[in-house]
């Protein structure tokens, strides 16, 4: 079976050349692939460690490569000989005793872990334009209502003032009245002892 598929092209890279880079678990790679983008080709990098390698050289060989992206845990498995990989670069080759890498997923997750006891919770941002703007009316508005209550309990305490003085007023002159009383019916009995007086002298006459 291997005689009869030797001469055939399974792929249209160069077999020969990814078969020699030798990849293997624990190697940290940058993998160039070849994105469509709207009728455009761009590459995208992906750079990450090698948890494994499966088939080893054959035409269905794959390697698994993971990195962390933005406190993420990211992992894509390539075909080996992928068109669609335009090339592979090995950036650091690390010593491993293991063919699979995986335990490393667990590993991280309990340095995240450990790292999320120490941390605390902040709630800490900027505010918007819109939030300003909800703000500033919030506030005019509680202005307003302190301005209207401070000028309703200044009439009143006004108004309590002129209460107040009023009763004082009315308090004052109730003794006056009174003492004008007697100073009349004096006035009167003086007036009628004249006439008395009076009358007296007329008789004598």
């Amino acid at each position: 079976m291997k005689a009869a598929v030797a001469g055939v092209n399974i792929s249209p890279v160069n077999m020969d050349e990814r078969k020699d880079l030798g990849i293997k678990a624990g190697d940290t790679v940058k993998v160039h692939q070849k994105i469509q983008d709207k009728g455009k080709t761009r590459i995208q990098i992906f750079e990450g460690i090698v948890l494994a390698r499966k088939h080893g050289t054959e035409p269905g060989a794959t390697f698994t490569v993971r990195k962390v992206a933005s406190g993420v845990g990211v992992e894509k498995i390539y075909p080996l000989y992928s068109p669609l990989i335009d090339k592979i670069e090995i950036v650091k080759r690390a010593k491993v005793r293991r063919a699979k890498l995986y335990y490393i997923r667990e590993k991280v997750n309990r340095e995240i872990k450990r790292q999320m006891r120490r941390m605390s919770l902040v709630s800490l941002a900027t505010e918007s334009e819109a939030e300003q703007v909800v703000k500033a009316a919030e506030e005019a508005k509680k202005a307003e209502e302190e301005a209207a209550a401070k000028a309703e309990a200044e009439a009143a305490a006004k108004l309590e003032a002129e209460q107040k003085a009023a009763e004082a007023e009315a308090a004052t002159e109730t003794p006056a009245e009174e003492t004008e009383a007697p100073a009349e019916d004096e006035k009167a009995e003086v007036l009628e002892e004249k006439r008395e007086e009076a009358k007296e002298e007329e008789k004598k006459d």
